[in-house]
C-alpha cells in the first residue's frame, strides 16, 4: 500500500512539473516572439525617423490631426441643436401676409411679408439685386455659406476699431438667423448659424437662397420683403423701383429701424448713398451711372399723415402670430383678419393725447403717453402706443412695464371682498401701519381717521391696501404681522393674475398700494372684469380670419373657450359702487362723463414718474397712462389730471350715440341717460371717421355693418347658421368666489 500510495505522489509532481515546465516554456517563447516583433518595428520606425525641420513639421502635424479631431467632434455636438432646427417645413412655409379689417370691414392696414408667386427674382431690378449683393453679401456667388475671407476681414477692422463696425456674417448666415434663429447675441447662435448656412446651401441654390432673403427680411414699419417695403416707403410695386430708391431698400437691411426713410429721412438717404459707394466698389456700376441717383435721392411716401393705426396692427400682428403657432389657422399664410378695432375711436384718442401733451405737457414736464380701449369682453377697439409712431415704434400701450400706483388698489379691494372680510359700507381706519421699516403714507402726509371703505377707495388712501393685506393673511389663521401681510399679498397677486394682469408682480411690502409693474393693455383688462359682470376678459384683436380662399379658419365666439368666471356677482357689485364713486366723489372728477354713469380709479406713483387713470362704463373700458420713457419724474402729475381728462375726452365721444348698458350693480340714471341719447343726434366734426355719426345711433350703424360684413366674407351656406354677435356678447355662467 505504501509503495502504490508513493507512486501516486510521485506521479502527481511530475506531472505538476511537467505542467510548469511548459508554461515556463511557452512564456519565455511568447516574450522572445514579442521582443522579435518589437525590434522589427524599432527597426522600421528608426528607418522613419527624421530630424531637424522635418521632425517640427511631423510633430506639429500629429499634433493638429489630434486637435482637429477633438475640434471637429466638439463642433459637431454644438451643431446638432442646428441640425435639429434646420428642416424643409421652415423653407416651404411663408411668413405670415396679413391684411387688416376693421370692425366695419373697412381696410385698415396690413402686416407680415407681401407673398407674390408671380413675382420671380428675375422679375426684380437688376439694379436692386447688385445693390443687396454690393452691400450684404459681395462673394455670394464664390462661397459655401460661410465667407472665410470676409469673415477674417471684418475681425481684423473690427479689432482695428476696438468694436463692432463690420459684420461677418454671408447672406446665407443672415437667412439663417431669419428663418430659424433669434437676435440673440451670443455664440452659441453664431455657431448655429453657421451650420445652418452649409444646411441650407446644401438644399437650395443660390438664387433660391437669394429669393428668400429679399422675402422674408424685417424692413422696418412693421413690413416683412422688399415688395411690402416697396410699397410701404414708396407706395409703388418692387418692379417699378429706381437705382436712388433701391439703394435706400438695400441699406435697410443692415438695420431697418434706425435707416427706414419714415423714421430718419436722413440718416437713411445717408446709407443709401454709402450703398451706392459699395455697388462702384464691387464693380457692379460706375461711378457715373450711381451720379444721378446721388443727386436725386429717393424721396419716401410722407407717412406723418398716414391714418393707419400702426401701434394696434403691430400688436394685432403679434396676436395673429400667437394664433398661427398654436396651429388654429392651418397652414395658410395668406390671412384677412377682421378686427374690433373702431377708426373714429382711435383717432379721437390720437388726437387727445397729442393735443393734451402739446397744451399741459410742458407744464407738467410729461412727453409721452398710452391709452387702450376695448369692450368689456376684451374686443380692443383703439391702442395709441406713443405720442408719434413714426418717431418711434415701441408699443407703450402693451409692452412697456410702469407701476400702477392706485390704480392698482381695486384688486386688493376684491381679494378683501372676496374672502368675506369687508362690505362697501364697513368702517376703516386711516392710521399709521408700518411692516417692518416701511410704513405708507398718503398723498396729503396725513391721516383721516374713520371712515366707510367706498370712501377710503375714492379719496385713495393708501394704509387701507395695506391694512387689507394684513387682515387677508390672518383670516387664514397666521397672527404675525409681517407673515400674514406676505400672505395676503400672494392671495392679491393670485386675484390680479386671474383678473388678467399677465405682467411678473413683484412681491414687495408696496405691492398693495402699486409698486408692481403692469401693462396698459392688462389694466384694461383687469378693468373690464368689472365692466362684466366677474369674467375674464383677455384683449384680443381677431374676430373672424378667413384664408386666401376667402374660407372662414377662425372665428373668435367659437374657437375659444367661454370666459372663467374669477369674481361673484357680488363682489363685482360692491365694487362697482365704490369706483362709481371715484368720478363723482374723489380722485377722478375729470374723467365723469356728461350723461353715462362710469366707474374707475386714479393713479399716481412716487415721484411723480407715472399717472394713471383707468374706467369703465357697461358699454367699454379705457386705460390711460402718462409718464416719460426715461421715468422722469414730472411735475407733480397726478392720474386726476392730464389721464382723466383723456379719458373723459375719448370716452364721451365714444358712447355718442350708444345705447347704454348699465354697470353691473349700479343703476343708470334716467336723466343722465336722456342727455346721452340727445347727445347721439349731434354732429361732432371729429365724428366723421365713424360710418354713420350725427345720423343714426351707432348701436344700429354696428348691427347694419355687421350684416354686411357676414355677406362679404362668409359663405352664403355658413352665413345662416352662424350667429350674428355685435358687441358685447351677453354674460352668463356659474358665479364664483375667490377663497
Amino acid at each position: 500500500m505504501e509503495f502504490r500510495k508513493a507512486g501516486w505522489r510521485t506521479r502527481l509532481k511530475r506531472g505538476a512539473l511537467a505542467v510548469d515546465s511548459w508554461l515556463d516554456a511557452g512564456l519565455w517563447g511568447a516574450g522572445r516572439r514579442a521582443g522579435e516583433i518589437y525590434e522589427r518595428i524599432r527597426s522600421q520606425a528608426d528607418r522613419l525617423t527624421v530630424t531637424g525641420v522635418r521632425r517640427v513639421a511631423a510633430e506639429l502635424a500629429s499634433e493638429g490631426l489630434n486637435i482637429g479631431i477633438v475640434g471637429a467632434l466638439f463642433l459637431l455636438m454644438l451643431a446638432l441643436p442646428a441640425f435639429r432646427i434646420g428642416n424643409e417645413e421652415a423653407l416651404k412655409s411663408q411668413v405670415l401676409a396679413v391684411s387688416f379689417l376693421d370692425r366695419y370691414g373697412n381696410p385698415i392696414g396690413h402686416r407680415g411679408a407681401r407673398h407674390d408667386d408671380s413675382l420671380k427674382l428675375e422679375e426684380m431690378p437688376d439694379h436692386l439685386l447688385k445693390a443687396v449683393i454690393a452691400t450684404e453679401d459681395r462673394r455670394f456667388y464664390d462661397h459655401f455659406g460661410i465667407d472665410v475671407i470676409g469673415t477674417f476681414r471684418a475681425l481684423t477692422v473690427n479689432a482695428r476699431a476696438s468694436g463692432v463696425v463690420q459684420g461677418g456674417s454671408s447672406l446665407t448666415q443672415q437667412l439663417a438667423k431669419n428663418l430659424f434663429l433669434s437676435n440673440e447675441r451670443s455664440l452659441d447662435r453664431k455657431i448655429k448659424e453657421a451650420f445652418l448656412a452649409l444646411w441650407l446651401e446644401a438644399r437650395l441654390s443660390k438664387n433660391e437662397i437669394l429669393k428668400l432673403y429679399l422675402d422674408r427680411a424685417y424692413m422696418g414699419g412693421g413690413t416683412f420683403g422688399v415688395a411690402a417695403a416697396a410699397e410701404y416707403y414708396f407706395g409703388k410695386s418692387v418692379k417699378d423701383v429706381s437705382l436712388a430708391e433701391a439703394a435706400m431698400l438695400a441699406g435697410l437691411f443692415k438695420a431697418p429701424t434706425k435707416y427706414a426713410p419714415h423714421v430718419n429721412l436722413p440718416a437713411a438717404r445717408a446709407r443709401a448713398n454709402d450703398v451706392l459707394n459699395a455697388m462702384v466698389d464691387a464693380g457692379f456700376m460706375t461711378a457715373g451711372q450711381v451720379d444721378s441717383a446721388k443727386r436725386n435721392p429717393a424721396t419716401p411716401v410722407d407717412r406723418k399723415r398716414d391714418s393707419s393705426p400702426d401701434y394696434y396692427l403691430d400688436w394685432a400682428f403679434d396676436q395673429v402670430k400667437e394664433l398661427a403657432e398654436e396651429g388654429k389657422l392651418g397652414s395658410d399664410r395668406v390671412l384677412t383678419v377682421r378686427t374690433p378695432h373702431d377708426a373714429a375711436i382711435q383717432e379721437r384718442a390720437d388726437e387727445a393725447i397729442e393735443t393734451i401733451l402739446r397744451q399741459h405737457g410742458p407744464a407738467y414736464r410729461v412727453k409721452q403717453a398710452a391709452t387702450v380701449v376695448m369692450d368689456p369682453d376684451g374686443a380692443v377697439r383703439a391702442i395709441v402706443g406713443g405720442r408719434d409712431y413714426g418717431a418711434s415704434q415701441f408699443n407703450r400701450a402693451t409692452a412697456s412695464l410702469r407701476q400702477p400706483g392706485s390704480s392698482f388698489k381695486p384688486y386688493v379691494y376684491a381679494t378683501a371682498l372676496s374672502a368675506g372680510l369687508y362690505r362697501p359700507n364697513s368702517i376703516v381706519t386711516d392710521r399709521p401701519v408700518c411692516i417692518g421699516n416701511w410704513c405708507p403714507k398718503n398723498y396729503g402726509g396725513s391721516f383721516s381717521g374713520s371712515m366707510p371703505l367706498y370712501v377710503a377707495l375714492a379719496k385713495s388712501i393708501n394704509s387701507i391696501p395695506v391694512q387689507m393685506s394684513i387682515a387677508i393673511g390672518r383670516a387664514t389663521g397666521e397672527t404675525h404681522e409681517a407673515r400674514a401681510a406676505a400672505i395676503g399679498r400672494k392671495k392679491i397677486v393670485a386675484t390680479a393674475r386671474a383678473m388678467g394682469l399677465t405682467t411678473p408682480l413683484t412681491d414687495t411690502v408696496s405691492l398693495p398700494i402699486g409698486a408692481a409693474e403692469v401693462t396698459v393693455i392688462d389694466q384694461a383688462a383687469g378693468y373690464a372684469v368689472f365692466a362684466n359682470g366677474g369674467k375674464r376678459a383677455k384683449p384680443y384683436a381677431a374676430i373672424d380670419i378667413t384664408n386666401s380662399q376667402g374660407e372662414l379658419i377662425y372665428d373668435h365666439s367659437r374657437d375659444e373657450p367661454e370666459p372663467q368666471q374669477v369674481l361673484s356677482t357680488q363682489v363685482v357689485h360692491d365694487m362697482n359702487f365704490m369706483l362709481a364713486k371715484v368720478p363723482t366723489e374723489g380722485t377722478g372728477r375729470r374723467a365723469a362723463l356728461d350723461g353715462v354713469v362710469t366707474a374707475g380709479k386714479s393713479g399716481t406713483t412716487n415721484g411723480y414718474k407715472d399717472a394713471w387713470y383707468v374706467g369703465f362704463s357697461g358699454n367699454l373700458v379705457e386705460a390711460v397712462w402718462f409718464g416719460n420713457d426715461d421715468s422722469s419724474e414730472t411735475a407733480n402729475l397726478t392720474g386726476g389730471a392730464l389721464p382723466a381728462m383723456t379719458f373723459k375726452e375719448v370716452m364721451q365721444f365714444a358712447h355718442r350715440g350708444l345705447e347704454l348698458k348699465p354697470i353691473p350693480g349700479v343703476p343708470v340714471d334716467p336723466k343722465a341717460a336722456a342727455v346721452a341719447k340727445a347727445g347721439a343726434s349731434t354732429p361732432d366734426p371729429l365724428g366723421a371717421g365713424m360710418p354713420g355719426a350725427g345720423h343714426m345711433p351707432r348701436q344700429s350703424f354696428e348691427v347694419l355693418s355687421a350684416v354686411g360684413a357676414m355677406f362679404r366674407t362668409i359663405e352664403p351656406s355658413r352665413s345662416a347658421a352662424r350667429p350674428l354677435q355685435v358687441g358685447i356678447r351677453e354674460l352668463s355662467g356659474p358665479e364664483t368666489r375667490l377663497r
